[in-house]
């Protein structure tokens, strides 16, 4: 099975998740999850709360471990701890950017603080001139005026900013990997492309390979080229993001699309009860677990349920 574009097979991923599961006690939260990360490409993990995808950047950030199968990073499996240098060296190489862009930061510390602890620690002997200079870069990296954010705390920062800087402190260590784990949910509507518009450019900027894990599947298109459709801890659809929401195939993929907002689509009262039936219709023939996996097209795969809902 593979979720990776033929265009970049001759490229080594930075990160391969073979045939991963998780189980937490009787709960399968993962099954047969398999995917790739390759640098200067971002890939969207998409699905409704409770699906699976945090798992997924968990494991990845090596915060949790798989009950079964393989981590890859760079070729090497990594899938059980290693050495303290490993794990130090994986964890400069692989950053997270979280949900709440709050409670991501202390709020006793300012941000020039927040940047300045992951460059000391992983950058010894830098002096205090370089160590401003590159604090200053990376605000700028980001959207931000070093002259005015540098020294002030959290609170002081809007929501948009505060992610601003989660972004900014992950890159500090340039990184290889980063994971953004739903990084636009709790932040104005006003102000999320601004974000996602901030993560495709500093993706191309410093070769990232990217996951970007959301429950909005409108926004997969500004950000990934592959994307990943799951369902109650597998994988229902993926491929390149253009084929999977140009033409999708699984009835979970087009149930998520048909409630993207559509400004030219009327309003009908009382079209939600019919909705939700046909959703719970959807969900409950796409939860039974499934191994037949069917290619529709040059990267387009999908795992289609018993039957398939109209």
């Amino acid at each position: 099975m593979r979720a990776e574009p033929s265009i970049s097979t001759a490229a080594l991923p930075h990160i391969r998740l073979e045939s991963i599961n998780r189980h937490f006690g009787p709960v399968q939260a993962l099954r047969d999850i398999s995917f790739s990360l390759y640098p200067g490409r971002a890939l969207a993990l998409v699905g409704e709360s409770g699906c699976g995808k945090t798992t997924c950047a968990r494991i990845i950030a090596r915060l949790d471990r798989p009950s079964g199968g393989k981590l890859l990073f760079r070729g090497q499996d990594l899938t059980l701890r290693g050495t303290p240098k490993e794990e130090r060296r994986y964890r400069k190489d692989v950053q997270m950017v979280f949900q709440d862009p709050f409670s991501s930061l202390n709020p006793a510390f300012s941000v020039n603080h927040h940047l300045s602890r992951p460059l000391e620690l992983h950058q010894h002997g830098l002096s205090k001139q370089v160590l401003d200079e590159r604090i200053g870069a990376l605000l700028e990296s980001v959207g931000l005026d070093p002259a005015v954010s540098r020294r002030k705390f959290p609170h002081e920062l809007s929501g948009g900013q505060r992610q601003r800087v989660n972004i900014a402190r992950a890159l500090a260590v340039q990184p290889s990997v980063l994971v953004a784990d739903e990084p636009t949910s709790m932040l104005d509507v006003s102000i999320r492309k601004d974000i996602l518009d901030l993560l495709a450019r500093v993706k191309r900027q410093n070769d990232l390979a990217l996951l970007y894990i959301t429950h909005d599947i409108a926004t997969a298109a500004s950000v990934a080229e592959e994307i990943v459709v799951m369902f109650a801890g597998q994988m229902v659809e993926w491929g390149d993001t253009s084929a999977v929401l140009g033409q999708p195939h699984h009835p979970y993929t087009r149930l998520l699309l048909s409630a993207v907002p559509d400004g030219g689509r009327p309003f009908v009262t009382g079209g939600s009860a019919r909705f939700l039936e046909q959703a719970e219709k959807v969900r409950s023939l796409s939860r039974p677990a499934s191994a037949a996996i069917d290619q529709v097209g040059a990267n387009h795969f999908v795992r289609m349920p018993g039957n398939t809902a109209q």
